[in-house]
């Protein structure tokens, strides 16, 4: 089994394991383990039911869903942020004491497209972990997906960590409706370890009576009536310790 090592950039890492980075699949979002399985009509106790005579499922009982949010690890942040404004009307950070390069103000950058709703203003986080990998190995750094309910969004990269393991800077864009604390473990990037290999695209195409014959084929693999027969059949389980 491939591992991945991270590399300490602060002594404070030294002092407690609240500050290590940790399996995606620790840090379930309570929005989405308090969600129902199944969906309920609303002003009632029932649930909706397929044509198949089963319970209509939720998106908690999807397991591509389900994946990203088991996949990879999290950096978290080792320190509560307080965003404000200024009398200027900027908006500023401020950290705990002893955590004052975890995170910081930047200026804009040129001609790259802010997100929608979202500060031109942007700040940067600076981990104080750096990961090495295995020969042939880079890892894919993104805001923690589907994580709508983060105030933040941080800019996606892919680093080749067989031959770099430095922190870096990770930009990121604060959400113009916030201002508040951002709570110490919160996480502000997910890490997906990827082997590289090379690809190549193609293309198959069918007749009218194929594509029928294969919508067909996939109803009666996948529609039944309690669900999730792409869990029982198809769906290989991935493991991050």
């Amino acid at each position: 089994m491939p591992k991945i090592i991270f590399h300490s950039n602060r002594l404070y890492n030294n002092v407690s394991n609240k500050f290590h980075p940790v399996p995606a699949k620790k840090l379930f979002p309570k929005w989405f383990s308090n969600s129902d399985r199944y969906i309920s009509i609303p002003g009632t106790e029932n649930n909706y039911i397929n044509q198949e005579g089963g319970k209509v499922l939720n998106f908690k009982a999807c397991p591509a869903l389900m994946d990203f949010f088991t996949s990879g690890y999290f950096y978290t942040t080792p320190c509560d942020l307080t965003f404000y404004k200024n009398e200027a009307g900027e908006i500023q950070v401020k950290t705990e004491i002893g955590f004052e390069d975890f995170c910081s103000r930047r200026d804009p950058m040129k001609d790259f497209v802010v997100p929608k709703g979202y500060h031109d203003m942007h700040f940067h986080w600076y981990p104080s972990w750096a990961p090495s990998l295995p020969k042939g190995y880079s890892a894919i750094y993104l805001s923690p997906v589907n994580r709508f309910d983060l105030p933040f969004i941080t800019s996606a990269g892919i680093i080749d960590n067989d031959s770099m393991n430095t922190p870096g800077l990770f930009p990121f864009f604060l959400h113009k409706d916030f201002e508040g604390v951002i709570p110490a473990g919160t996480p502000y990037v997910q890490i997906l370890p990827f082997k590289r290999e090379d690809w190549e695209m193609d293309f198959k195409f069918y007749d009218y009576q194929e594509i029928l014959d294969r919508h067909q084929d996939q109803a009666n693999r996948y529609r039944t009536k309690d669900g999730g027969a792409y869990k029982k059949i198809t769906w290989s389980k991935k493991k991050y310790e």
